[in-house]
């Protein structure tokens, strides 16, 4: 189930938590994807607060939210980049975007299955997907006080084997947000701390956040993928086939 928009844009923009939270996923975005290539980038979900570095460089940003959150416009003072959209029918060209976002998209999905066959038809020859997911492991998807804390957390062997299972490959992942999720002073003034250590010894210390970066495989190993069902209308049923001449009635 989806969180509401305002929820989602009051914890990112309003608090200071959020604030943090944003700018340690957005730090790990921009070292996976360095801003400046003229691409087109996407975000489904709500990936908006990781979009901002690439709208002056980027050939297109593309913002996603999903029906059953809502939608906002963003950014503020710049022309509108979100659409409101089906979960699972995105108004996007097959093979069109070079880097995909996902944050609060996957893990409330209730369609995870089609959500992830939808990334792999947006996503063209050498696009990457970011996926980030609240780390099982980890404090923050056990507390109601974010947005990380709702939905389905993974760890990093079950995100792999969805994944594979829809012909995405791992290229890299990182654990973010080692911090606890409160708002008490201490903890905040030391969170650049907690990153920097989490980071240097993640065997022992978890993330509250995975970002898993992944490419589509191509030609895909399943079947059918991507393809539509074409249902034949009356008029094909009835008409001649090659070579036949049509009974009189």
């Amino acid at each position: 189930m989806h969180l509401d928009v305002n929820t989602l844009r009051d914890f990112y923009y309003r608090s200071a938590l959020g604030r943090a939270a944003q700018r340690a996923v957005r730090d790990q975005v921009l070292r996976f994807w360095p801003a400046g290539e003229r691409q087109t980038v996407v975000g489904f979900g709500f990936a908006a607060p990781l979009l901002r570095p690439y709208l002056s460089t980027a050939r297109r940003v593309v913002a996603l939210m999903p029906g059953p959150q809502g939608v906002m416009p963003w950014p503020a003072g710049q022309p509108n980049v979100s659409v409101l959209c089906e979960e699972t029918l995105w108004p996007l060209d097959t093979g069109h975007v070079d880097r995909l976002i996902l944050m609060h998209g996957l893990e409330t999905s209730e369609r995870p299955t089609e959500l992830l066959d939808e990334c792999y038809r947006v996503l063209g020859p050498g696009g990457e997907v970011l996926f980030i997911v609240p780390n099982r492991s980890g404090l923050w998807a056990r507390s109601d006080a974010t947005p990380f804390g709702y939905g389905r957390p993974y760890s990093i062997s079950q995100l792999d084997a969805q994944l594979k299972a829809h012909d995405f490959t791992r290229i890299n992942y990182a654990s973010v947000l080692y911090q606890p999720p409160s708002t008490r002073r201490f903890w905040m003034k030391t969170a650049p701390g907690w990153e920097r250590m989490g980071r240097a010894i993640p065997a022992v210390m978890a993330g509250g956040v995975l970002i898993v970066q992944a490419s589509k495989r191509h030609p895909p190993q399943r079947k059918g993928l991507g393809t539509r069902v074409r249902v034949p209308s009356p008029l094909d049923v009835l008409a001649p086939k090659p070579g036949q001449t049509a009974k009189p009635v």
